[in-house]
């Protein structure tokens, strides 16, 4: 539900009023009991977010997106690793079935 800004036409009387917006516009002033309410054009609202999580995994900043890829590159085998443990897999494999037969 938005908050909306109130003036008075009468009296000046500023006021914000949170209603939902179905809501009719209010029209008599609750300090002057006039009818000269006008509802005043707002800047809007904030986006606001609730709950943990948001900003610490979603905006980090650049200096963190770089560590964290340097880490995960460096975590991650090399190529030339993999290709030697799968020819070793395969010599293995190759001298089992070998044994077997």
């Amino acid at each position: 539900m938005p908050t909306y800004e109130y003036q008075c036409q009468e009296c000046g009387h500023e006021f914000e009023l949170f209603q939902q917006m179905s809501d009719a516009a209010k029209k008599k002033c609750p300090s002057c009991a006039k009818l000269k309410l006008k509802r005043l054009i707002g800047a809007g609202s904030a986006v606001m977010f609730k709950g943990s999580g948001f900003y610490e995994t979603d905006y980090r900043s650049e200096s963190y997106k770089k560590d964290a890829k340097k880490a995960n590159e460096s975590s991650k085998p090399k190529k030339e690793d993999s290709k030697q443990s799968k020819s070793k897999k395969n010599s293995k494999d190759n001298s089992s079935s070998s044994k077997k037969g």
